[in-house]
């Protein structure tokens, strides 16, 4: 019996600690993408203004968005598909819900595909950039983008996807504090 019940708790073990560590995915994904340049995270700038021009190019402009497991929100773009001009500021929004009967907070990973296009998108305002996203019960937002594509993008590029994925802040936060009560009488 006894060997049973260390292979019981063995997995269980195992199983909490993968748990854990998918809530721990989305800081290490923003580490690997800053040190790898992969997947072509968008960060914010302050110099869009240089990139703004009259003479542009028109571009495709997709945004997709994903909800990560365990995220009950609505979300979505305003708009999915657009054509841009190179050198213009555009601004959207992208369309946020609370769906359940609590606080919640959420956090948006962005991504672009091609990745090459991302060093000519320059964002002066993102969702994205912030730690988090809160939300009361039922609350319905608009959260906004600001951004402008350089004329400087090669011409091979004629349709850019910029995706966000949103995170459910809440349950790192939650297990961490189930974790802590579950030894505080130990």
């Amino acid at each position: 019996m006894g060997s049973k019940k260390k292979t019981i708790l063995k997995l269980s073990g195992a199983v909490a600690a993968m748990y854990l560590f998918s809530f721990l995915l989305v800081p290490l994904y923003d580490v690997f993408c800053d040190i790898t340049g992969l997947n072509g995270k968008v960060a914010q700038t302050t110099n869009a203004e240089s990139s703004i021009s009259i003479e542009g190019r028109e571009i495709g402009l997709q945004f997709i968005s994903h909800n990560n497991a365990g995220m009950p929100w609505t979300f979505k773009p305003s708009k999915e598909v657009s054509k841009i001009k190179t050198g213009t500021m555009y601004e959207a929004t992208f369309y946020a819900k609370n769906t359940t009967n609590k606080m919640m907070v959420g956090r948006a990973v962005n991504s672009v595909a091609p990745t090459n296009a991302k060093d000519y998108i320059k964002k002066i305002e993102c969702f994205c950039f912030a730690e988090g996203i809160e939300l009361m019960p039922g609350e319905e937002v608009l959260l906004p983008i600001k951004m402008v594509v350089d004329n400087e993008l090669p011409k091979n590029i004629k349709n850019i996807v910029l995706s966000y994925t949103i995170f459910d802040s809440n349950l790192e936060n939650n297990i961490i504090m189930d974790h802590d009560s579950d030894h505080a009488g130990s």
